[in-house]
């Protein structure tokens, strides 16, 4: 497919600066361009890429102002970024969808299955199970008895969706994803650990993606939930009755135990580990391996363990690095004073 920079801009409400008849057909990172590709420019340190990139259409941000000549066609745009994930978002709406029922593909009759699904190999869908319009389910996944799955979703190789679960509308599972499995419950006793029944089930809102390796934990009793446009990243645990909030984003090697309460529109950086039991306001921003022991309120930012305002953090951490020297001047003051004494 082939696009002009004129085309481009009405889609993106931009502004041509050059050639508005150039045409691409293919993306491009700005320091890797090649004629016939379009690039972004968000980030200024990259700015320099801009001169001598070999890509045909660049976006930019409406306040951008070259400094030196620019071969390639600008569009200039509100936001650089966004406007590139909307144009590719456009592209890899208009690839022609899988359709049709692989002869491998194991379906309960019992099973509902919408209009313009696509099953691939050696699927296997349980019975009373429901699946939504133009739903992908790739090889070999796996979905159990009485799921709902509703339309657009796509559900990648090796998905597996326990029993009961339902998940909304444009739902996107990457491969090896575990929905459902029992969550850790375990009652201590004189010969061992017993087993506590997980009953519960999981709900997944609409636009949710859940990255590859990635498990949601059926609740012990009532429902694990992630509500609606929630975004985990690849090998992120979610413990049986946890709450994720709306557009909550979640970097990898998250772990969350079970009956955590996450607000709306959080961030959480890679390998934070949350107790259980936590309430996390809205619009809280974790940093990377963070460890939360309780309750956080919203609108704040936290890092380290237990986690604490950035500001203290990095003093802290400024100190933490002092301490060898700190610590062999306290011997040394020690000996000073002893020696005192003794005169």
């Amino acid at each position: 497919m082939e696009f002009s920079a004129n085309q481009i801009a009405q889609v993106v409400s931009g502004i041509v600066v050059g050639d508005e008849n150039i045409t691409v057909s293919t993306f491009a990172k700005i320091e890797e361009g090649k004629i016939g590709a379009i690039s972004f420019l968000g980030n200024p340190k990259y700015a320099h890429y801009i001169y001598e990139t070999e890509s045909s259409i660049i976006l930019v941000n409406k306040d951008f102002e070259p400094e030196h000549p620019v071969k390639a066609t600008l569009i200039k745009v509100d936001n650089a970024y966004e406007s590139l994930a909307k144009l590719m978002q456009m592209v890899e709406q208009m690839k022609p969808k899988k359709q049709g029922i692989h002869p491998t593909a194991i379906i309960d009759d019992s099973a509902s299955i919408g209009k313009e699904v696509y099953i691939g190999p050696y699927a296997v869908i349980g019975s009373n199970t429901t699946i939504g319009n133009k739903t992908i389910i790739n090889a070999h996944v796996t979905i159990g008895d009485r799921v709902k799955v509703g339309d657009d979703c796509t559900f990648f190789p090796n998905v597996t969706i326990y029993d009961d679960c339902e998940l909304g509308n444009e739902v996107v599972l990457n491969a090896g994803t575990v929905i459902g499995a029992d969550g850790f419950g375990f009652a201590p006793s004189e010969s061992g650990y017993e087993k506590i029944p997980q009953i519960g089930t999981v709900i997944i809102e609409d636009k949710v993606e859940i990255g590859a390796n990635s498990c949601v934990d059926r609740s012990t009793m009532g429902a694990t939930i992630i509500k609606k446009g929630v975004k985990l990243d690849n090998f992120v645990q979610v413990a049986h009755n946890v709450e994720i909030g709306e557009h909550t984003v979640i970097s990898a090697q998250v772990g969350i135990s079970g009956s955590t309460k996450i607000g709306k529109w959080c961030m959480v950086g890679g390998q934070t580990g949350f107790a259980g039991h936590s309430t996390i306001g809205d619009k809280t921003y974790i940093g990377a391996q963070s460890g939360i022991p309780g309750n956080l309120k919203g609108n704040q930012q936290v890092i380290g363990t237990p986690a604490m305002d950035p500001k203290i953090y990095f003093r802290c951490w400024g100190v933490f690095k002092m301490l060898p020297d700190m610590r062999r001047d306290l011997i040394q003051l020690k000996k000073d004073m002893i020696s005192l004494q003794n005169k």
